[in-house]
């Protein structure tokens, strides 16, 4: 009788008692990519924009993201990526990924100093890891995709290291670098001073480059500035260099990133 009562009940208050449907929400695609650089299988997760499978004869700019897992940075930057594509503050544009296996080992260069060392025993390996990026991954996603030669490398902390390694070193490797709260304190600063020899080293370095720092400190604060000040220097370099002090090295990537996209596509 009391169940009775409480359909009876939900039927007068128009509650739908029926099961709803489900069918899985995809956001993205995720490949496989085996490097023989690396000697290992890698996990790409691709976001590919509105429209994409219907747009046959378009191609599309392509922003690699490091710290790319589902359960890094992927689905809140693929969300940032769509709702700047929808406002039109940004083209349509994909999304790949890079999912981690050991970012401490990818995305740093060796170290001299022993504390280092002792706290993170596998780093080093960045040169490969740039290898990887350059020589099998964009090739991978270019064979595989309808892309053009508008590329953006996305890194923060550990990833802002690399990016900005790869910034100073081969600078040619993308068209856009968003370099976000950069960990230029290893190795005792050595990167960065070394970044104006390096810039010259590269001859004609050409790059569009968006630099950010939140309130994380003297050692990450002022080492992001002075990095903005050497590239400043090189004409071929053009520079957003925005901190963002209402942020911390835990909040300042989605905002950061919301703000690159917009400067580096012109959207005021």
């Amino acid at each position: 009788m009391n169940r009775i009562l409480a359909i009876l009940l939900l039927g007068i208050l128009g509650i739908n008692t029926s099961k709803a449907q489900t069918t899985p929400f995809t956001l993205g695609e995720t490949h496989q990519l085996s490097s023989a650089v690396l000697n290992e299988t890698r996990t790409l997760n691709v976001y590919l924009p509105d429209g994409y499978a219907q747009a046959v004869n378009a191609r599309y700019p392509v922003v690699y993201l490091l710290d790319g897992s589902a359960n890094e940075d992927f689905i809140h930057i693929a969300g940032v990526m769509q709702f700047l594509t929808m406002i039109q503050h940004m083209p349509p544009t994909i999304l790949v990924g890079i999912a981690n296996k050991d970012r401490k080992h990818d995305f740093t260069f060796p170290t001299t100093v022993k504390k280092d060392k002792a706290d993170y025993p596998t780093t080093g390996g960045s040169e490969k890891f740039i290898r990887f990026l350059d020589t099998e991954l964009k090739p991978y996603v270019q064979q595989h995709f309808r892309t053009n030669d508008t590329t953006t490398l996305v890194g923060q902390s550990l990833g802002g290291l690399l990016a900005t390694e790869i910034l100073l070193k081969h600078p040619a490797m993308f068209y856009n670098y968003i370099i976000v709260s950069p960990s230029l304190w290893w190795d005792q600063e050595s990167l960065l001073k070394q970044a104006g020899k390096l810039l010259a080293t590269a001859g004609s370095a050409q790059a569009n480059v968006f630099l950010t720092v939140g309130k994380e400190g003297k050692m990450m604060e002022e080492p992001a500035r002075q990095l903005g000040d050497v590239l400043k220097a090189n004409p071929g370099i053009r520079v957003h260099y925005v901190p963002l002090p209402d942020e911390t090295h835990l909040t300042i990537l989605h905002n950061g990133a919301y703000k690159a996209f917009q400067l580096l596509n012109g959207a005021k």
